[in-house]
């Protein structure tokens, strides 16, 4: 039976949960899946590494990897040290006792300290040198963003990286980027100074966007047309189905619409499109209803048609406007109990990989 070639838009946890959850499908469903990731990312470990380093911001294209790799016990260590995250350097000299993963971890340091010997500014002052200074300069990253740093120096071009580094993993299935080039999110707001609720304001960079506390009214790319990565857009165009979401709305889903070669392909791919909306609005969607998410859809990309909408029913509450958002796509409404137990408003990759079954498994 040939695989269902299955595109996935997003970034961060968002993408990373569905991922996870395509990857449950694979007992029932044969895919082939390929995670189209965002690049705006400026904060934290990824921020430090673009404004210190150039090139692409890592954390979510390492994410994805991660989300995708293999189940073999070497390549799920390797996936758990691309997530470890260094910690600041111990006050104290002297041997410290480490468990297994920040053994390798810190044996995965030596080979790649010579890329992170300019990162120290951005955290505790240096004094001195030595190992001190370089543990300074490691704390906060990721493993996984340093070797993708690496690999994307070594060779040269990110999707090349991204192949040796899923083939590090194991991946069962592609990781790209939606450019090549790293972008930057402005958005205009509406309210982020509490004393002038009325005041629109441009806030920029993906970090202050996810965290803004005020009404996103707009949104756009800087620069306003990167080019699409190619591999990217091949994928979409030979795709039997392309995912958006979960994930935050304006960051990680909603971008991938402002890429106008992106966006052409998404239009134009002979592709059913499924939208799998959030449990629960964040910081940048407050004030917006779950039927809002779906209209800010077709508000950035008014050609869109959407197939399918998946969503948990104690997120979605009265689901008649729900209906009518998805039904405004040309999309069904499907709810099924795709959530953590817990209450939590996080996703479940095995109960959403149960509820894609029949769906990505049904034919036309």
């Amino acid at each position: 039976m040939t695989p269902r070639r299955v595109v996935a838009f997003g970034g961060g946890h968002g993408l990373s949960a569905s991922l996870r959850a395509l990857r449950h499908c694979a007992p029932e469903v044969d895919l082939d899946i390929t995670a189209v990731v965002t690049v705006g990312d400026d904060g934290g470990s990824s921020g430090r590494l673009r404004a210190e380093r150039g090139g692409l911001p890592p954390g979510d294209l390492r994410q994805a990897l991660v989300a995708l790799a293999g189940d073999h016990p070497a390549t799920r260590r390797s996936a758990g040290l691309f997530q470890h995250r260094f910690a600041a350097a111990p006050a104290v000299a002297g041997p410290v006792a480490a468990g297994p993963d920040q053994a390798l971890a810190e044996a995965a340091a030596g080979t790649v300290s010579a890329l992170v010997e300019a990162t120290g500014g951005t955290g505790p002052a240096r004094s001195g040198g030595g190992s001190a200074a370089r543990g300074d300069g490691l704390a906060g990253h990721a493993v996984g963003n340093l070797v993708l740093c690496g690999l994307m120096e070594l060779l040269g071009d990110p999707v090349d990286a991204l192949e040796h580094a899923g083939a590090m993993l194991g991946t069962v299935g592609r990781v790209l980027p939606m450019s090549r080039q790293p972008v930057g999110i402005e958005a205009r707001v509406r309210g982020v100074d509490p004393a002038a609720p009325d005041e629109v304001r441009t806030v920029r960079g993906q970090h202050q966007v996810a965290v803004t506390t005020g009404r996103v009214e707009s949104l756009r790319l800087t620069p306003a047309a990167p080019a699409a990565c190619a591999e990217a857009l091949d994928a979409i165009g030979a795709a039997d189905w392309l995912i958006f979401g979960p994930g935050s709305w304006y960051t990680s889903v909603l971008p991938h619409l402002l890429v106008p070669q992106l966006a052409d392909a998404i239009v134009s791919s002979p592709a059913r499109r499924l939208v799998t909306l959030n449990l629960a609005a964040e910081k940048e969607t407050l004030g917006l209803s779950v039927a809002d998410h779906l209209a800010a859809l077709r508000w950035y990309l008014p050609e869109l048609k959407v197939d399918l909408v998946l969503a948990d029913a104690r997120a979605v509450g009265d689901p008649e406007p729900v209906e009518r958002a998805a039904e405004s796509l040309g999309a069904r409404l499907v709810l099924a109990p795709v959530a953590v137990v817990d209450g939590t408003p996080r996703h479940d990759p095995a109960a959403l990989g149960a509820a894609l079954v029949p769906l990505l498994g049904a034919d036309r």
